[in-house]
């Protein structure tokens, strides 16, 4: 097991990507951390994981909320001791053309998205700075590489986020701690199912492999690089969109 007793932390771990990530995590060894903002679904994961045998908790948390992302750090810390990986997925859409754009929508993604991941990672880079050792992993997009009509605040905030992992890169590497940005593309979850087959058929048409991804096909990847065998990947922005790109 590539992640056998480390702790792990991962946001928007209810449904999706996060969820398959925590999955994926426990099932390769670690100790999930399921931070979400709905406690039915925080607790259907935590289950889960316990019933296959692996060691979950789970917290309420809203990553705008510097008070509540404290707690559950303090938390892990008094539990587990230690705190080895952060997965920053939790991320929101909420679209619409420039012109069209509220300054409401506007400002929650990029509070949610971007605003969320730096206060994560700034409520744990202290404790992985005095270990010597730690991952923090952020999800961006193909979108915050290249861009999507109709998303000019979910871009700005995917786009961030991978700037952010440039620069925790060059401050943190020598203190033993990796940074990396994972880019899915377009993955079958919550989020897409108010989109019309037409318009999935569309998607598809567009990847070389001639399906949409799924959430474990992210997970994959996130546990490949909170993994020791991802010891020299730091400062990476990986797409994971079947080629949708090319």
């Amino acid at each position: 097991m590539r992640l056998k007793e480390k702790v792990s932390i991962i946001t928007g771990a209810g449904r999706g990507i996060g969820r398959a990530t925590a999955l994926k995590f426990a099932r390769e060894g670690a100790k999930v951390v399921v931070c979400d903002v709905g406690r039915d679904a925080i607790d259907e994961v935590v289950s889960t994981i316990q019933g296959e045998g692996g060691e979950a908790v789970g917290f309420v948390v809203d990553v705008t909320k510097r008070r509540e992302i404290d707690h559950m750090v303090e938390a892990v810390m008094a539990k587990f001791g230690r705190i080895d990986t952060l997965v920053n997925n939790a991320g929101i859409v909420m679209d619409a053309q420039l012109r069209k754009m509220s300054d409401a929508a506007f400002d929650r993604v990029i509070d949610v998205n971007l605003k969320g991941t730096y206060n994560c990672a700034r409520a744990v880079v202290d404790i992985m700075i005095e270990q010597g050792s730690g991952v923090i992993l952020n999800a961006s997009s193909i979108v915050g590489i290249y861009g999507n009509f109709g998303q000019t605040n979910y871009a700005a905030s995917k786009f961030g986020v991978i700037g952010f992992v440039k620069t925790w890169a060059r401050e943190l590497g020598r203190k033993g701690i990796r940074a990396n940005a994972v880019c899915p593309g377009f993955v079958e979850t919550p989020i897409i199912e108010s989109i019309p087959e037409k318009v999935l058929d569309a998607m598809r048409e567009r990847v070389p492999l001639g399906r949409l991804g799924k959430p474990e096909d992210i997970a994959n990847t996130y546990a490949f690089l909170a993994s020791d065998e991802a010891s020299y990947i730091n400062g990476a922005v990986i797409e994971v969109s079947g080629g949708a790109t090319i």
